[in-house]
C-alpha cells in the first residue's frame, strides 16, 4: 500500500531501536509491529510483515554473537527445533484468524505487555546466573513448543518469553540468553514466513526497508556493553503501546 515518504524514513528510524532492543534484551516488535498498524497496515500484514525485518536482523544478530564468542550453534541450537514446530502451527492459525478479531487479540497482548513494562520495567532485563543443563529435558522441549508457537502467531513479546525460559527455566546468563533467543527465532522465522508467503500477506516494501534499521540497530545492540539502552527506550514504548491499544481495542 501506498505511503507518505516520511513514513519510510521513521520506518527506518523505529527499526533501528527495534533491533538495538532485541540485541540487548527482548521487545522490539512491541515498537514496530504498533507502528506498521498504527500508520495503516491491517494487523494480519503487520505481523506478516514485522517477520521480514526479524529474519534479516537475526541473522546479523546470531553472527555477531558468534565472533563476539558467545554462540556456538554446535552446542546452542537445541531449543530452536521444538520452537520451529510450533512456529509453524501459530503461523497458521495467524493467517486464518479473521483480522478484526486478530487486531482485537494484538490489542490485548499490548495492554498486558503495556502493564508489565510500566509496573515491572527491569524484570526482562534482569541478569540472573543459574546452572546451565546442556540437554534440555522433555519439559523444556514442550515449555519452547508453545513458545515457538506463540512466536509463530504473533511475535509481539516472544523474546521476554524466551528469555524466561532461557535465564529461569535453563539457567543461562542473560548475555548468552540473548544470543540464543535470537538463533531460535532465526529459525523459527524461516518456517513462519514461508506460510506467510504462501498466504500473501507480507508487505515487502515495508518489510524491507523496516529490516534496514533493524539489520544495523541489532548490530549496535550486540556491540553496547551496558544494559541501560534498553531502559531508555522505555518510555517510547509505553507511549506507543498505549497509543495503538487504544486504537485497536477502542477504534479510535
Amino acid at each position: 500500500m501506498a505511503m507518505e515518504w516520511y513514513y519510510y524514513f521513521a520506518l527506518v528510524g523505529v527499526g533501528l531501536v527495534a533491533g538495538i532492543i532485541n540485541a540487548m534484551a527482548a521487545g522490539g516488535s512491541m515498537l514496530s509491529l504498533p507502528f506498521l498498524i498504527f500508520f495503516g497496515l491491517p494487523a494480519n500484514i503487520a505481523n506478516a510483515t514485522n517477520r521480514v525485518a526479524i529474519l534479516l536482523q537475526n541473522i546479523v544478530g546470531v553472527n555477531s554473537f558468534r565472533q563476539e564468542k558467545v554462540f556456538n550453534i554446535k552446542t546452542d541450537y537445541k531449543l530452536a527445533f521444538p520452537a520451529a514446530i510450533g512456529a509453524m502451527i501459530g503461523a497458521l492459525i495467524a493467517v486464518e484468524i479473521d483480522p478484526e478479531l486478530f487486531e482485537k487479540i494484538i490489542g490485548v497482548v499490548m495492554f498486558i505487555m503495556l502493564l508489565l513494562i510500566v509496573f515491572n520495567p527491569d524484570a526482562w532485563v534482569k541478569k540472573q546466573v543459574g546452572v546451565v543443563n546442556s540437554k534440555p529435558s522433555l519439559i523444556q522441549y514442550i515449555v519452547f513448543f508453545f513458545i515457538g508457537m506463540y512466536g509463530g502467531f504473533i511475535q509481539l513479546g516472544v523474546g521476554v518469553f524466551l528469555l524466561g525460559g532461557l535465564v529461569l527455566g535453563c539457567g543461562y546468563d542473560l548475555v548468552k540468553a540473548n544470543a540464543i533467543k535470537l538463533f531460535i527465532v532465526l529459525v523459527y522465522t524461516i518456517f513462519a514466513i514461508v506460510i506467510f508467503i504462501f498466504y500473501d500477506q507480507i508487505d515487502w516494501l515495508s518489510g524491507f526497508i523496516l529490516a534496514c534499521g533493524n539489520m544495523l540497530g541489532v548490530w549496535l545492540g550486540v556491540k553496547f556493553t551496558m544494559k541501560g539502552g534498553a531502559k531508555l527506550v522505555r518510555y517510547v514504548l509505553i507511549a506507543v503501546l498505549a497509543l495503538t491499544t487504544v486504537k485497536l481495542l477502542i477504534g479510535l
